[in-house]
């Protein structure tokens, strides 16, 4: 029996366009998008701000080194939230409905600034995001980034889950794969953005 509903965020709740931010990087510096991507591929910037090896502060100052030494805060925070684009109200909604039935949670790589951003427009649309979700889990708090088992067992046991009742939604195949390994149940959403068709059931 499913007691527990865990979300991932990006493609789920909020739609994502990574190569936005590249985009947006690339027109700050004056560079080519393929430059900008490569620049990306190379310093693994995400990683180091969504594991917690860096705090925002270092992080800009990275994209700083890359980009242009007198980009803002403002400025680097806007190319950065580029890539967050469409979140439905009506996806808000239907957690928010499930809530009232299930133990429902947020598992997510991702970081402050994205977050911030994620509140500020879900507020828009009238809903506290973060208290749609019992807990939210996020990698740069946690210190584990999916598909790493350890992040899944992690919540679990904060929360005090059982992984057979739980159910993880993700639009990622790795990360799908690797809660089944723990033995989570999953709902993969393929193809993207079909999480209101995928959870009619519950």
């Amino acid at each position: 029996m499913i007691k527990n509903l865990i979300f991932d965020m990006g493609n789920v709740i909020i739609d994502i366009d990574v190569p936005a931010t590249y985009r947006a990087f690339a027109d700050l510096a004056g560079i080519t998008e393929e430059k900008a991507t490569g620049i990306f591929d190379e310093k693994q910037f995400y990683f180091k701000l969504e594991i917690g090896e860096t705090d925002n502060a270092g992080f800009r100052n990275l994209l700083r080194e890359s980009f242009g030494e007198k980009l803002t805060d403002d400025e680097i925070d806007s190319a950065w939230c580029g890539m967050l684009k469409y979140m439905p109200k009506e996806r808000l909604d239907r957690i928010q409905e499930l809530g009232k039935s299930y133990r429902v949670f947020l598992l997510s790589n991702t970081n402050s600034i994205h977050i911030k951003e994620v509140k500020r427009r879900a507020a828009a649309s009238g809903h506290d995001f973060l208290s749609l979700f019992e807990t939210p889990f996020f990698s740069y708090e946690m210190g584990f980034m999916k598909p790493d088992p350890d992040f899944y067992l992690e919540a679990l046991k904060q929360a005090d889950l059982k992984a057979e009742e739980t159910v993880f939604i993700d639009d990622n195949f790795d990360n799908i794969e690797s809660a089944k390994t723990v033995g989570i149940e999953t709902i993969w959403l393929n193809p993207l953005g079909s999480i209101l068709e995928k959870m009619k059931e519950y």
